[in-house]
Formats: structure tokens, sequence, C-alpha cells
């Protein structure tokens, strides 16, 4: 079979689309909500305008049914205007992606409606305050009740918890079971028993709401069941082997930022009597850049490809997770170097770069879980 690495002329539209939205709408704005640490959400507003938010929601829902590389394709623009903006979007798609997996057709009409009429959000409750990567040892109890669930814990570092319309939570019904007794509950906005309370004081990723939710004798129904009794943990781990892969695009994005500033300024600053673009200590940085920008690129496009084809991808998005928000870290931070004192103020965006992506290194699974998800894919050959 012929390998093409060409996009179709509908993914370069969707590619200029984003582009120019994360020029036009999210770059002015971001280091403004960034100091803030305030959802923007005119900008939210208009994603939902020009078709960018929930867009992976099948049409049959209201949405635009888009597939992985094009999330990908998007995921890489919007990240160059703001890792924390991009990140509303893309905690959404998490959000969405269980009831995409294991939800009903009446379920996905009941819950996509509220997505898709008009600007609105979704969230994935799985990381509590005792256990973020131990996703097998929930203390969020959920107890049977009639047609309903009463549901007890605490959620934390939920991206979209407060601003959410539909919150998909896991829980265990039997601890004693550990994996196997986890199920998954969609709790909608404003049900009783449910608060959400914004954290403050992140490093990064400031426009994104992160927050911890508290469930108090909240009965959610029982129709909200994804799946059957059990099928959490599966329905958990088969979303995070998906979403992992739009983070590496934000990652490119900042890394392909970070090269786009550092280029720039190594043109306009001089030393020595000529611009430091003309140093080679500077070029090799550049180089580095580059081939960590195109190489993490690359390879998101392989694990969206396996994605969209139907293919076993956990291992491909794990690598790609991993390898390009690592990538992006070092490329925001020689971006810095490159430009010494004023990269570390404000007054340059790369400072932010940094701040934002190294958040990329440890949500949707950190990276030592990825090296672990790699590593048992190796052993198991």
């Amino acid at each position: 079979m012929p390998i093409d690495f060409s996009l179709t002329d509908e993914q370069k539209e969707l590619q200029k689309l984003a582009r120019r939205f994360a020029r036009e709408q999210i770059a002015p704005v971001a280091a403004e909500y960034d100091a803030r640490e305030e959802v923007p959400w005119q900008v939210v507003e208009k994603l939902h305008e020009v078709g960018l938010l929930n867009a992976i929601i099948p049409e049959e829902y209201g949405g635009l049914g888009l597939g992985m590389l094009e999330e990908v394709i998007i995921g890489e623009e919007l990240a160059w205007g703001c890792m924390g903006i991009y990140t509303i979007p893309m905690a959404s798609d998490l959000g969405i992606t269980p009831i995409l997996l294991a939800g009903s057709h009446e379920q996905k009409q009941r819950f996509f409606k509220r997505l898709t009429e008009k600007p609105a959000l979704a969230a994935f409750a799985l990381s509590e305050p005792g256990n973020g990567s131990d996703a097998a040892a929930l203390r969020t109890r959920a107890v049977r009740d009639g047609e309903h669930y009463v549901l007890n814990g605490t959620k934390t570092w939920i991206s979209n918890g407060g601003e959410a319309e539909v919150v998909v939570v896991f829980a265990t019904f039997a601890p004693e079971l550990k994996h196997k007794g986890v199920l998954a509950l969609v709790v909608e906005k404003g049900t009783p028993g449910f608060k959400a309370n914004k954290l403050h004081g992140k490093m990064g990723q400031r426009a994104s709401g992160t927050y911890e939710l508290v469930f108090e004798d909240c009965r959610v129904p029982a129709a909200n069941l994804l799946g059957a009794e059990g099928d959490g943990f599966r329905i958990a781990m088969n979303t995070l082997n998906k979403t992992r892969i739009p983070v590496a695009a934000g990652s490119v994005g900042v890394a392909r930022r970070a090269l786009e500033e550092a280029t720039k300024y190594a043109k306009e600053r001089e030393a020595f009597g000529k611009p430091i673009a003309e140093l080679q200590a500077i070029q090799f940085k550049l180089a580095e850049m580059s081939m960590g920008v195109e190489t993490a690129r690359a390879y998101t496009y392989y694990a969206a490809w396996l994605t969209d084809q139907g293919l076993p991808q956990a291992h491909a998005a794990a690598i790609a997770k991993a390898y390009a928000s690592e990538m992006a870290f070092e490329a925001a931070n020689q971006a810095i170097q490159i430009h010494g004192g004023y990269g570390y103020m404000h007054e340059y965006p790369v400072e932010k770069l940094l701040r934002d992506v190294k958040l990329n290194q440890i949500y949707e699974g950190t990276n030592e879980i990825q090296r672990l998800i790699i590593a048992r894919h190796i052993l198991s050959q």
C-alpha cells in the first residue's frame, strides 16, 4: 500500500481556518487571560461559531464528525496561539470521548445536544487527591439506590470541571474488585450534591479552568451509566489511549511557536557586531528545535492515522505524547536561552511557552506512565 503524506483539500482548509483563528483570536489575548487566570469565554463562543468546538461529535448528533488526524491538525494550530486556551476544547473532547466509545444512541442524543446547541464544554473526572496515575484505586463511591446512583467523593485537577455541561465521572461501586469495580457516570451541570471549586496558583495553562469536584450524596440517574458496571476502567483507558494524541499535537504547536519566536529574535538581536543568528551556537539550537518539531509532528500524525484506521494505537499514542511534550519543553527552554534575559520576562512570550507546556508531561498520564505503556508493549512481543 502506498504511503501518502499529503493532506486532503478539506484538511488543508481546516488547517488554514485553525491557523487564522489562532493568530487572530487566541494569540492576542493569551497573555491577558494567563495573567487573569480566567477562561476566555468570548474565544470559546467564537470556536463554537466556526465549528472548531466539540468537532469530534458525529454529524448525526450535531457535530462535524472529525477524525483524529483532523483533530491533530487543528490542535497544533490552536496550541500555537496558547496551550492553555487550546486545553479548553481539548479537554472537552476528552470528556466527549467516553460517551462516543460507550454511550448508547439515546445517551449520545441527550448529552451531545447540550454540547452542540450552544457554546458548551464537557469534562473527564478520573484523578483524585490521593491517586492520579493509579486509576484503579478510586475512592469516589457510587452506590445504587433504585433508579439512581448516589455519588460521594472528590476529584481533582479536572479541566473544564466547573464550566462543563456534562462531566464523565469514574467511581468505584466495589472497591474490593479494584479496576473491575469501576463504573462511568455522566453527571450533568446543576445536579444537586455536585460542587466545583476552582484551583488557583497554577504554574501555567492559567486560561484553562482546573477544578476540584466534590460529590456529596449526589444522585445521578442510572440512565446516565456508560456501558455496564465494571466497564469504567476499560472506558477510561481506551479514552486516554486516544486523547493523548491531541496532547502531542498541542506540544508540537508550542514547539513550533518557540522555534518561530527564537528565529525571529535571533535575526533581530545583534552581538559582536552581527545578528546572533549568524553564530553557529545559535544555529545549532534552532536546528535541534526544528528536528524535534518535524519528528514529533510526523509521529503524532502516525498515531492519529492508526486511530482513524481502527488499528491499535496505545503504544504509538504513548510515544507521541511523551516524546512531543518533552521535545516541546526543551524547545521552549532553548527559546528562552536564545532570548537571554529578555526570555525570562513577560515582555516576550517564550517564558509562557515553557510554563504552559510543562503540564503536557503530566496530564492524561504522566510521561512515566507513558514509558510503562511503551515498555509493556515491548516486553509483550
